[in-house]
């Protein structure tokens, strides 16, 4: 019995996906939950996983095909038989032929070890003790400290140079310390956790130096285990779905952490939620014995609880959300947006545009190309306070409001007067795609003189934004929702959109606030008004 992989069904504001990356192939077994493709929406990565246990049967719609809500992709076979053979046979003599590259591998391995080792002797002499010091970049003027994220490797460990060495996480953006030259990680002076400024020294790295090691071939053993399971995480770590990897980051685990249940060993949520929850007992199990004498008495049922660390980030979201409340006279004024004009122009346009622009026409740069008009007119909404004074300013650079695994984002589209509607949608696409990924710098963060929020794509009808300072005003869009409206006399079903402007009155009155919101209302029911000037 076929089973059919379906499209989800997508937010109304989203009109289509693309499918961005097939982890399986036709003829692969697939379990349950299993992560099958991911689709690409204008500001969210959706997951399709399998409904069953089964076989990977025809892929219909392949990578880079756009797709719409509950459109059939591709089909699983429930029950393996004849896949499966054919699978087992490929996968047979993929290892037979895996074998005997690795027996050859070794056999050269060893060889080229042997050679390592006596020009090793020669290095040492020539490179005896020269220490290389490895220290945190150089920090932007707004940012004071940093602190210590992850370290990839530890003290001993051999190092390739321009490895990864350490991550330290500023208040938006995780920076990258890579090895200046080859050599071995000698000491390790700031662990995980520590707050460092600019050009601290966090270790050394010893010059052409050689692993620790007790004993010759042992140790050789042992480190070349080491790397082969290093890499072994490192591909279950690609290898796992989004959604599993923000599990992981949201508990502070690994994927090497963690048992995997799914097809080749791969690591499914329910793997992460029952390694979690079986941590979680044994701590709740010590705390009881250690407390016994003074615990009162025990609560039926499943009653554990967690206690982590806020990030960098989401202390920085924390501080600058409660000073815009503080320091802000912040009011909100809403208004609603009939949407047909631009979907009806979305769909007569779409095929053509995207053959052209090689990106699909989505609501965003409408929403951007809008808002930058409305900003022309109304010169105290593109303003900001300065101490006494109020700076006007003549560029127009948009916040865009991007949700990641670390936290809500807002990077900076940058001159959007001068950018036409597919390179708006070019520069949100790379925006979100960085955000998603950590990638973002922080040129990238700094600036903006105005934010746009939809939180229509995760179904929000109505909200209240807050500010982003010293912005004085963001605008938030939200879902496209059919209702019965009265069109000259008449009720028509209409897709209907409510828009939220909120405003620092300390610097925008009511009058310009209204009327810049009023302005986008209509920029975007009559679309050809953004080419007409008018």
């Amino acid at each position: 019995m076929a089973i059919e992989i379906k499209v989800p069904e997508l937010p109304e504001s989203v009109a289509d996906g693309t499918i961005a990356t097939w982890h399986v192939k036709e003829g692969d077994k697939v379990s349950r939950d299993q992560n099958l493709v991911d689709i690409e929406t204008d500001k969210v990565v959706l997951e399709v996983v399998a409904e069953a246990d089964g076989v990977i049967g025809k892929i219909s719609a392949e990578e880079g095909a756009t797709v719409k809500t509950q459109e059939v992709i591709g089909s699983i076979e429930e029950g393996d038989a004849a896949a499966s053979s054919d699978a087992d046979k490929k996968e047979a003599s993929k290892k037979e032929e895996a074998d005997e590259s690795d027996d050859s591998e070794e056999k050269e391995s060893s060889e080229k070890e042997a050679a390592e080792d006596n020009s090793s002797d020669e290095e040492s002499s020539d490179a005896s003790g020269e220490e290389i010091e490895v220290k945190v970049p150089e920090l932007p003027e707004s940012v004071s400290e940093a602190t210590i994220a992850a370290w990839h490797v530890k003290a001993g460990d051999k190092v390739s140079r321009d490895q990864n060495l350490v991550d330290i996480e500023t208040d938006k953006v995780v920076l990258e310390v890579v090895a200046e030259a080859d050599g071995v990680l000698g000491e390790i002076i700031h662990d995980e956790g520590a707050n460092v400024g600019a050009k601290d020294v966090i270790g050394k790295i010893v010059k052409g130096g050689s692993a620790k090691s007790s004993g010759g071939s042992a140790s050789k053993s042992e480190s070349k285990e080491e790397s082969s399971n290093d890499s072994g995480s490192d591909k279950d770590s690609d290898a796992v779905s989004p959604s599993v990897r923000r599990l992981l980051a949201e508990n502070d685990l690994s994927a090497s952490d963690v048992k995997g249940t799914g097809k080749d060993g791969r690591i499914t949520k329910e793997d992460v939620e029952k390694h979690v929850k079986s941590a979680g007992d044994k701590k709740s199990e010590t705390k009881s014995e250690s407390k016994s004498e003074s615990k009162p008495a025990a609560v039926s049922g499943d009653r554990t609880q967690k206690r982590v660390a806020m990030t960098r980030l989401r202390k920085t979201i924390a501080k600058r959300l409660l000073e815009a409340k503080n320091s802000t006279a912040m009011l909100t004024t809403f208004n609603e947006v009939n949407m047909k004009p631009i979907m009806d122009l979305r769909k007569t346009y779409q095929k053509e545009f995207e053959e052209r622009h090689g990106i699909r026409l989505g609501f965003m740069s409408f929403y951007v190309k809008a808002v930058v008009e409305a900003l022309k007119r109304f010169p105290e909404v593109n303003a900001s306070i300065d101490g006494d004074e109020i700076v006007y300013h003549n560029y127009f650079d948009v916040s865009i409001a991007v949700s990641t695994p670390r936290g809500l984002v807002t990077p900076v589209l940058r001159d959007c007067d001068k950018l036409s509607l597919a390179e708006i949608e070019a520069g949100i696409k790379e925006l979100a795609i960085k955000g998603r990924d950590g990638k973002l710098t922080m040129d990238e963060m700094q600036g903006g003189n105005f934010t746009i929020t939809n939180g229509g794509v995760f179904g929000s009808l109505l909200s209240t934004p807050i500010l982003n300072p010293p912005q004085s005003a963001i605008l938030g869009m939200h879902k496209i929702q059919d209702r019965p409206m009265a069109v000259d006399g008449k009720v028509e079903i209409l897709p209907m959109m409510y828009l939220a402007m909120s405003y620092d009155h300390r610097i925008v009155d009511g009058k310009e606030s209204v009327g810049f919101l009023v302005t986008v209302k209509n920029l975007l029911e009559d679309p050809q008004r953004l080419l007409l000037d008018i």
